[in-house]
């Protein structure tokens, strides 16, 4: 056989094995699913709580006008520190001083009365005790005349003037008497006047009182929405005109934020938090979690659930305050802040990708090609078809897709802890999410780390 027949003869039956081992190749691919993987390694996890809100001093008050009336004099502008006790506003006091005046006299008025009613008193005792030496002597005088009379020693004449005496001097007692009862009564009401007009001169004072207003404690005044000349007047705290101003103690600032309802469980007093604030957005502030607020706020309207009667299912947030630690004087309140509370944190943990989680019923997890491969059991302990079971898809024999239940601890931003199930080394399917919401228990699988994850329509 010449030698080019031999050559062609050779490459024809090379030919054919190629065909054979690529149709042989495709046949046992078909079915096998490109999936990306990764380690179950050791990390270092925080679990953060992420909630917006605004800065707060932590103590400030508010200054409403109590009175209507015209403002005087205003003594402070906005941004000024000021001193516990210092004079803030005056407004117009010339009615209230006039009142203070008016019940002061009446008052001193009333105290003349009673004085002149207590000398009525004692005149009136003395007069009574006169009338009583009087009417003793004459019962004296008139038991004896009676005596001599009744003896016939004396005349009838001598005997009734004798009576006559008597009775004008108990006629003279009785009237001494009700004299000094009325006396007393006069210095009783005296005495009542006296308490009346002391009662409407601390009124009086006290309206006088509050056309001043001084600061409650150390602070700035961090609101001033009146001007020197303007009308105020009494009304609900921070409608138009009824604000003075706001003192706030600026020592101890706070960002008041709101967190999730699903979140809040995970926060607690005393835990570290990171806060952002929008107009100084380079800069990152320490804080410390130092009150949880105890009722739900509606989202919508920022009411309390315990003020509602609302019985809707919307979305809810709890108050969360946060100290801050060395903040600085440009840090004004009402500046739109967020707030990264770090609720947990563990070290050199068996940790996971986030997205390699995934969700299976108990009677999907039937092995897809081969029930007696051992690698590809499903998971033991039966228990509920329908019961759903976290878990994620581990490498075995380096082309089956195995789904493992695993139990979770705490996440970080991208990781998760694993508590059980896993080791360290184990090589899990992270990738795509498409694959992961359809892989099947048991399926072949192959391994390309190299396509680069593309979001995907869920």
């Amino acid at each position: 056989m010449k030698s080019w027949k031999k050559f062609a003869l050779i490459a024809g039956v090379v030919v054919v094995l190629l065909a054979i081992v690529g149709f042989t190749v495709q046949q046992s691919r078909k079915g096998v699913v490109a999936v990306q993987t990764g380690k179950v390694a050791r990390e270092n996890l925080s679990s953060v709580v992420t909630a917006s809100g605004e800065i707060k001093p932590k103590v400030y008050v508010n200054i409403g006008a109590i009175l209507q009336a015209k403002i005087t004099h205003l003594y402070v502008k906005e941004g000024d520190h000021v001193k516990a006790g210092q004079l803030l506003v005056t407004l117009d006091n010339i009615q209230p001083s006039a009142d203070v005046a008016m019940t002061d006299a009446m008052l001193n008025a009333s105290r003349t009365d009673a004085n002149a009613a207590r000398a009525a008193v004692n005149t009136a005792e003395a007069d009574l005790r006169q009338a009583q030496a009087e009417n003793e002597r004459a019962t004296l005088d008139y038991n004896r005349n009676k005596d001599l009379y009744d003896a016939q020693l004396i005349s009838k004449a001598d005997y009734d003037t004798k009576k006559a005496a008597y009775d004008s001097a108990a006629a003279q007692l009785g009237q001494a008497k009700a004299k000094l009862a009325q006396a007393k009564a006069n210095q009783d009401s005296a005495q009542g006047h006296i308490g009346q007009n002391a009662a409407s001169l601390r009124h009086a004072a006290d309206v006088l009182s509050k056309t001043e207003y001084r600061a409650p404690f150390d602070g700035v005044i961090t609101n001033l929405p009146v001007r020197e000349g303007e009308t105020v007047v009494p009304g609900i705290q921070n409608s138009p005109g009824s604000t003075l101003m706001t003192v706030a103690d600026t020592s101890v600032i706070t960002a008041e934020v709101k967190v999730d309802e699903s979140d809040i469980v995970n926060v607690q007093v005393g835990q570290p938090a990171e806060i952002s604030v929008d107009a100084m957005a380079k800069q990152k502030f320490k804080g410390v979690v130092t009150e949880i607020g105890g009722n739900a706020l509606l989202r919508s309207t920022g009411v309390s659930t315990a003020q509602t009667t609302s019985s809707g299912q919307e979305a809810k947030d709890f108050k969360v305050v946060i100290a801050l630690q060395d903040p600085p004087e440009n840090l004004h309140p009402g500046l739109s802040a967020t707030a990264r509370i770090t609720t947990a944190k563990k070290s050199d943990v068996l940790a996971i990708p986030i997205q390699a989680l995934t969700i299976r019923e108990r009677g999907d997890l039937t092995p897809e090609k081969d029930k007696k491969n051992v690698h590809a059991a499903a998971p033991s302990g039966g228990g509920d078809p329908k019961e759903e079971l976290q878990g994620v898809f581990v490498i075995r024999n380096k082309k089956d897709a195995v789904f493992v239940p695993v139990t979770t601890g705490i996440s970080g931003a991208t990781d998760i802890e694993v508590l059980s199930g896993l080791q360290e080394g184990d090589e899990i399917i992270t990738g795509s999410y498409k694959v992961l919401r359809t892989l099947r228990n048991g399926a072949s699988v192959k391994i390309d780390n190299t396509i680069k994850p593309k979001e995907e329509e869920s």
